[in-house]
């Protein structure tokens, strides 16, 4: 099992480094379809390779036009089953981190809880490489509050680190008729404002944990960024004077997620190449935003 998982992390880091070769022929092949569609002459440059290029263009459908990427590898199987996770915490967690956990295993469908122990994090990833799980979350605390959330892709990455701020948990509401029992039906999904590179990636990472709804569910999760923070809300929706009316009703948990850190690896890879990181300046930066784009106040001041 580890010299195949050697040999598969080989060769997707072999895919990757083509990437760049890959990307430098799709472009020269872009120019010479241009120029043959606008009836334009072939770019100087690309005159002797014009004859091979325009027999790979001859040969090439909507599937193959466009190179792949390490992130298409990444969740090349995401859509022939079900995501499988494994939640578990850091070690000796207090009562609400393990409450919270449980909360979190009723959100992700297919998820199991473990108790951590004593077990490294090499062996949480081998051991769920081994029974095909998709992801693995590990939730931290800071004196007894969940303040930090990693979601691991398996089996190649990528890794997203989350600070975890503003957690509320069901089991911190008094009025338990209020919020109800929890469904355990698969949601649908609202993911708001995720509009850069940097957003489409970290939308990417968290629609993967969830499958494929049923149209008719009740059951809504939603990803809502503002400011780079992501909010978490959970509802379930019902009609009851009928189609066009809707009471949408909160179940909890809830809380919010500020990206930190995106690594092409597992967890346990600390060599693993960094793909994005906040900088220290970056939290002065107010008026930039790398997730998403926020409305313009000035603007709306301006419709009034």
């Amino acid at each position: 099992m580890l010299r195949r998982n050697i040999r598969l992390r080989r060769e997707y880091l072999y895919r990757k480094s083509l990437e760049g070769k890959e990307r430098l022929l799709y472009e020269k092949k872009r120019k010479i379809k241009e120029a043959l569609d606008e009836g334009k002459p072939i770019p100087t440059e690309l005159r002797n390779e014009e004859a091979a290029l325009r027999q790979e263009i001859d040969l090439e459908d909507d599937y193959t036009a466009i190179p792949k990427t390490h992130i298409d590898d990444e969740y090349a199987n995401a859509t022939v089953r079900d995501p499988k996770i494994l939640l578990t915490t850091s070690r000796d967690p207090s009562a609400p981190l393990v409450q919270f956990v449980k909360e979190l295993k009723f959100v992700f469908p297919n998820a199991e809880r473990m108790n951590r122990g004593g077990q490294v994090i090499s062996e949480i990833i081998e051991s769920c490489r081994a029974h095909e799980f998709t992801d693995v979350i590990l939730v931290h605390e800071h004196r007894g509050i969940p303040d930090g959330l990693i979601i691991s892709h398996l089996p190649f990455g990528p890794t997203a680190y989350f600070g975890l701020l503003n957690v509320v948990t069901r089991h911190d509401i008094k009025d338990k008729k209020a919020i109800g029992t929890m469904p355990e039906a698969y949601p649908h999904l609202i993911l708001d404002n995720f509009k850069t590179k940097l957003g489409e990636r970290t939308e990417n990472i968290l629609k993967h944990l969830f499958p494929v709804p049923k149209p008719d569910t009740k059951r809504i999760v939603t990803f809502a960024n503002r400011s780079d923070y992501i909010s978490f809300r959970h509802h379930i929706y019902e009609k009851p004077g009928g189609p066009k009316s809707v009471e949408l009703k909160e179940i909890g948990p809830r809380f919010e997620l500020r990206l930190y850190q995106v690594k092409l690896g597992t967890m346990d890879q600390s060599e693993a190449q960094i793909e994005w990181v906040i900088r220290p300046y970056m939290n002065t930066t107010k008026k930039r935003n790398f997730i998403g784009i926020d409305p313009d106040p000035e603007k709306k001041k301006k419709k009034h």
